[in-house]
């Protein structure tokens, strides 16, 4: 029996994978597939022998809980491989129920413990290590949730988060119940359950990067939001500079220098940095294939190719052209070395199945 439902209609849907009830000869197989499914775009090393696995998802709000349990493993996500997914644009917290986990990303190799609370970026390469049997509570969310400018977001990952602190002792509970009772809210509740996860989780990260709370007050970071969604209407006009922008907005150049300080980026920086992102879209979608790289460049607002290739390979680590062929043509099939699997070909336990699909875009949802 097939799992007849693809990578990307999993947003509205649980899921329940269990290796319970296979036959011993199956049930590596079986895992292995349905860590990958969940990772989305890994390469997935599982032991040579399976007693057990179980993968829980359900949606809440606008987060995916997720709960697994299962064998030793490890999962690495590398650049070449998140060039080929569609889920980077998400960060995971992650509560370690039982047993402690190595996890490594941006420059930091970590070992948390059993009670720890930590966060991994999606959108950049990660390794996660787990030695023995294990349980892991995690919430999936959209990055820009967190409000954070990129170089604090890189300072918050693969270290724990408040376990020596009042907030954190509150945060990480709260957090692993929602994972637990995620697929019980009626859509209404789950939505406010939701925000007010987001809120804590907000206010936790504050407090471990030392946030001032007083240092943004709020009409200056809405002014700001204001200005950063016009720019992000406007990514393709080549003429928006940040004189148009300060114009448009009824203020000074300076007074917008002044505002953008609030992440830590000059306004043409933010501007650039934004365009490498929709460039880097564009090249991992496939209906884009019969269109060049410089054209690509030119419609999101770059002038010259070549400014554009080495900016973005300053950014991504490889040049456009890698990373297309990366995205076009990473393997994705049981047999692959990176241990991913096509959906289509997953096994479904017996007596377990998923809901239809609802033709939503997928969250990513960790193990």
């Amino acid at each position: 029996m097939s799992l007849q439902i693809s990578e990307t209609d999993l947003g509205g849907a649980a899921s329940h994978y269990t290796t319970e009830g296979l036959p011993a000869a199956r049930r590596r197989t079986y895992w292995r597939d349905a860590l990958s499914n969940t990772f989305g775009s890994v390469d997935m090393k599982v032991p040579d022998e399976v007693e057990y696995g179980l993968i829980r998802t359900s949606l809440v709000g606008s987060l995916q809980a997720v709960t697994v349990e299962g064998e030793p493993h490890q999962a690495q996500r590398t650049r070449r491989l998140i060039a080929g997914s569609n889920n980077d644009e998400y960060v995971v917290v992650k509560v370690l129920s039982r047993v402690a986990v190595r996890v490594e990303q941006d420059a930091r190799d970590s070992c948390l413990s059993a009670g720890q609370l930590f966060v991994y970026d999606m959108s950049r390469p990660v390794q996660l290590t787990v030695p023995e049997r294990f349980r892991t509570k995690s919430l999936a969310l959209p990055r820009r949730a967190l409000g954070l400018r990129e170089s604090d977001l890189q300072r918050l990952t693969a270290t724990p988060l408040g376990d020596r602190s009042p907030l954190g002792r509150l945060v990480t509970p709260f957090l692993s119940h929602l994972v637990d009772t995620a697929g019980t809210y009626q859509p209404r509740t789950g939505e406010s359950v939701a925000r007010h996860a987001i809120d804590l989780i907000q206010t936790l990260v504050e407090e471990h990067l030392g946030f001032d709370l007083q240092e943004a007050p709020n009409a200056a970071r809405m002014t700001l939001l204001r200005v950063q969604a016009h720019i992000g209407e406007h990514l393709t006009d080549r003429e928006l500079t940040p004189e148009v922008i300060a114009r448009h907005h009824n203020m000074s150049v300076r007074s917008l220098h002044k505002l953008f300080e609030l992440e830590g980026l000059t306004v043409s920086r933010w501007i650039q940095q934004r365009r490498l992102e929709q460039c880097r879209r564009a090249l991992s979608a496939g209906q884009t294939r019969g269109r060049t790289v410089a054209a690509i460049a030119h419609h999101w607002g770059f002038a010259s190719a070549a400014h554009f290739s080495r900016s973005f390979k300053a950014a991504y680590g490889m040049s456009p052209v890698a990373w297309r062929n990366a995205a076009l043509h990473t393997p994705d099939g049981p047999g692959s070395s990176n241990g991913t699997v096509s959906a289509a070909e997953l096994p479904v336990s017996p007596g377990r199945g998923q809901a239809p699909s609802t033709g939503r875009k997928r969250m990513p949802a960790p193990a």
